[in-house]
């Protein structure tokens, strides 16, 4: 089998394009709300931001798409099966085209569900309602996307995906600026900006995919519709679907407890969640070096690159982990005034950014066990211990209740040990295994 050597280089090679595309992505949540925030109506704002946060959970619970994509890519990569490189990703493409029109299909309950429970008056939920319904249009575009960018880190092509994010990213802005400023279409022209860039974003994938495999697709019916490989596909992905649904539910459990404690409350984690937010942009594309590499040493059975891969990958996440939080004891009272004005919000963010600084080093475990998992296909246990650390995450905030907020923020810190600590006990057993 083809082997391969894993360095500090390589490693970054990935990492790298994608801190990139975490700490640009940002920017697009900026310009639509600054965009929105200029039409002079905070109902319509508070509606575009609810439905906004509605597609963040929507599609980050469909993220299988691009888990699942880069390690099977990755692994067949290593394996030096150029078939099943092709066929990973016209069946990905299928499922994310089956999917995005799924819920095209069931617009209407979906919105009734969502917006019914989330509350809000009626102002608010009709601009949700009406940016929910134009922008789901992009589903099919955006869920391909994922595809195509999963695709391309399986192979050790990090900058033409981020090279699609930018795209997507600029193309969004701009058109966000240009019809919601320009053209004065409001919700619609800020929804729309979004279904046109994904759609844009898809094209300009499926070009370089076409280019990567030199204008040629040859992949036979019986190969891509291989009845063992789609069953495999379809279980991993299903247990990494599961395992987000969990991790989407643990953030919006903070968010409510929060909500619950009062509106200043409310808004201080907001604040502090910002600090969360940053830690992951580094970690997040360490876990992404860490699905391609040990993807890539998975299919080759090379486990001395798998081990060295693993190794490698821990030790910059501890150093990115505590720097980053380092970085925020030293300079967050300061990035929280800055983020806000309120008096009381300050001084409340204040008591509680020692625990929030805590989150990156924390979470490094948990972002680079996730990567290693997912490379391996360890889909089901990942998923088994994302279940059992969000058992641990209610238990710890249930024993904590007296604490208050600092309760809550225990309990979310705990979250993030445990679901590192329970990865990596059980890595070693998994690690023995034969590969594949």
């Amino acid at each position: 089998m083809p082997t391969f050597t894993v360095t500090n280089r390589s490693v970054f090679a990935i990492a790298g394009p994608a801190m990139l595309a975490n700490v640009t992505t940002p920017l697009l949540g900026v310009v639509a709300t600054a965009a929105i925030g200029r039409l002079g109506d905070s109902a319509v704002l508070g509606g575009v931001a609810m439905a906004a946060l509605v597609f963040d959970c929507l599609f980050w619970l469909f993220g299988f798409l691009r888990m699942g994509t880069v390690a099977l890519t990755a692994q067949a990569y290593g394996a030096g099966d150029a078939g099943e490189r092709t066929a990973v990703l016209a069946r990905a493409l299928m499922t994310s085209a089956a999917i995005g029109l799924v819920l095209i299909a069931l617009q209407v309950p979906m919105a009734a569900l969502i917006f019914g429970s989330m509350g809000g008056s009626d102002t608010v939920r009709g601009a949700a309602e009406h940016y929910f319904f134009i922008r789901l249009w992009s589903a099919p575009f955006a869920l391909g996307n994922y595809v195509i960018l999963g695709w391309l880190v399986g192979l050790a092509r990090p900058m033409l995906a981020l090279s699609i994010q930018i795209a997507v990213n600029v193309i969004n802005m701009a058109l966000t600026v240009l019809l919601v400023l320009h053209f004065d279409w409001g919700i619609s022209g800020a929804a729309l900006a979004a279904v046109i860039a994904e759609a844009a974003g898809l094209v300009i994938g499926l070009a370089m995919a076409w280019r990567v495999l030199n204008g040629r697709f040859d992949l036979g019916g019986a190969s891509l519709f291989d009845r063992g490989k789609l069953m495999r596909m379809l279980a991993i992905n299903r247990d990494i679907m599961i395992r987000t649904a969990a991790l989407i539910a643990a953030y919006l459990f903070f968010t409510a407890q929060g909500a619950r404690a009062g509106d200043v409350a409310l808004a201080a984690n907001a604040v502090l969640h910002n600090f969360t937010l940053v830690g992951a942009f580094f970690l997040d594309g360490l876990a992404n070096a860490a699905e391609q590499l040990c993807g890539r040493a998975y299919g080759a059975r090379d486990r001395t690159a798998f081990g060295r891969a693993v190794k490698l990958i821990a030790i910059w996440g501890f150093a990115f982990g505590a720097g980053a939080s380092v970085l925020f004891f030293l300079f967050g009272s300061p990035f929280i005034d800055f983020m806000t004005a309120n008096a009381d919000v300050r001084r409340f963010a204040h008591q509680f950014m020692w625990l929030a600084a805590l989150t990156p080093l924390c979470g490094v475990m948990a972002f680079v066990f996730d990567g290693v998992y997912i490379g391996a296909t360890w889909a089901r246990d990942m998923r088994n211990l994302m279940v059992a650390s969000f058992a641990i995450y209610l238990a710890v905030w249930a024993a904590t209740l007296p604490l208050d907020n600092a309760g809550l923020w225990i309990a979310i810190l705990s979250f993030f040990i445990a679901r590192g600590v329970l990865q990596a006990a059980r890595y070693p057993a998994l690690a023995k295994r034969p590969f594949i």
